[in-house]
């Protein structure tokens, strides 16, 4: 059996999705989201959050290679591996889409994270979907505009169009 994580047949979603969190913590998966995820041909999905900041909803082959990541990086940082690996099955649990497209994330996920019964906003990264809540989502949001003109200054002189 190939342990290496597959690659999504179909290209991630862009920008950001509107989605909730509704009272039993259940997340409403947009669509495109839907079928990003199910690209991987995964039935399990992990649910968890690294950085004690946004959830991340990985499919089950991307979560088994972030596993043999940390393996590997507790040869050259124990510590390092083992915050991570502790702070993920803190957080996490695994999670199927239901028939009606939505997942339940962790309980102490949603309260730890303010998730519950709110809007949270999605993207895609790294083979994964990020969950915000309103205000890790309006914080970066404010981040990242601020000097906008020299960053965009900056892609430019790059090649950005």
């Amino acid at each position: 059996m190939d342990d290496q994580p597959k690659t999504a047949p179909v290209e991630p979603p862009r920008g950001f999705f509107a989605a909730h969190v509704d009272e039993k913590g259940r997340l409403k998966l947009p669509v495109d989201v839907q079928t990003f995820l199910g690209g991987f041909g995964d039935e399990k999905l992990f649910v968890t959050s690294i950085d004690d900041r946004i959830a991340r909803i990985y499919p089950i082959s991307v979560w088994k290679g972030n596993e043999k990541v940390l393996e590997e990086l507790a040869t050259e940082d124990p510590d390092a591996a083992e915050a991570l690996t502790f702070v993920a099955n803190d957080y996490g649990a695994e999670a199927k889409i239901d028939p009606q497209g939505r997942i339940t994330l962790p309980t102490d996920l949603r309260r730890a994270l303010a998730l519950e019964s709110q809007e949270v906003r999605l993207d895609c990264s790294q083979s994964a979907i990020n969950v915000y809540s309103n205000a890790e989502y309006e914080a970066r949001k404010r981040q990242a505009k601020e000097r906008l003109a020299d960053k965009l200054k900056t892609a430019k002189l790059k090649g950005f169009k």
